[in-house]
């Protein structure tokens, strides 16, 4: 394993990782596909509670089509065929009476690049709590300061919460907001695409230290490209490789004791 990667481990993981810890997304055979390109072959594996999860691999190995499966993002694409079950609280998500856009309340994402609506930061935290719930105005104030509390934003955005567009901030700090956004209807899941890509490390490590802290409450599953903060951040990692499940189970078993000789390769940089 590399020493870089070793180094970055947190100390804690292996106790934290023990059996025990209860799944609240169990996924099974998910197999999807964009029109006849397979993207994902039958992956299986389960998601446990209030822990942070990595879902790594190269480009194009399906990470990304895993968690919009797991929200079910994937049917707003064209063409996407899913077949599979992705079970939440003893529901299949992809039962033909389950409403995705519930689904998308309970399992919350957060993209790549920060995409903050063209409107105030009040605005942006409050635009969702307008959709999905009926809310006097002090009631509102309430909800969009305890995410941006919760996003850990309030403290540098409280004096401007109506005066300053969420384009205005920083890269970062736009980051937070669409975290802010999320958290606001309170789901039960957080569901991260690469979300510190487009972000220099200061940004990264405060979006780190966040996801730390987040998951006292929420269960977070996060796609990264890199296996630094993988091994930072996350209880369990699952190595995915040409829409294959390879190999899953906690990180520091799976960076330094790895089953399967592809997930050596790919971790020690032989390919990928």
């Amino acid at each position: 394993m590399d020493a870089t990667v070793r180094a970055h481990l947190r100390p804690e993981v292996a106790r934290q990782a023990l059996p025990g810890a209860e799944p609240v997304l169990r996924v099974e055979d998910l197999r999807v596909w964009y029109g006849a390109r397979p993207a994902l072959r039958g992956v299986s594996l389960e998601v446990p509670e209030r822990r942070i999860t990595a879902v790594i691999g190269p480009s194009g190995c399906g990470k990304s089509t895993l968690v919009r499966a797991i929200n079910r993002m994937n049917e707003l694409i064209p063409e996407v065929r899913t077949e599979g079950r992705v079970w939440f609280r003893g529901r299949n998500l992809y039962d033909p009476d389950v409403d995705p856009v519930e689904v998308r309340v309970r399992i919350g994402m957060v993209f790549q690049k920060p995409n903050p609506f063209p409107k105030s930061i009040y605005e942006n935290v409050a635009f969702a709590l307008r959709l999905h719930r009926r809310l006097s105005r002090r009631e509102l104030d309430e909800q969009v300061e305890r995410a941006l509390r919760q996003a850990a934003l309030w403290d540098e955005v409280k004096d401007d919460l109506h005066r300053k567009s969420g384009l205005e901030l920083s890269g970062g700090q736009q980051q937070r907001l669409c975290i802010a956004r999320a958290l606001a209807i309170e789901p039960e899941v957080l569901l991260l695409d690469e979300p510190c890509s487009a972000l220099d490390p200061v940004s990264t490590a405060r979006i780190e230290a966040l996801m730390e802290d987040l998951r006292r409450t929420y269960t977070l599953v996060i796609v990264t490209h890199n296996m630094q903060q993988a091994a930072r951040v996350s209880d369990f990692t699952a190595f995915l490789l040409d829409g294959e499940l390879v190999e899953f189970g906690p990180t520091e078993e799976l960076f330094t004791r790895p089953r399967d000789r592809r997930t050596e390769d790919y971790i020690t940089g032989r390919f990928g």
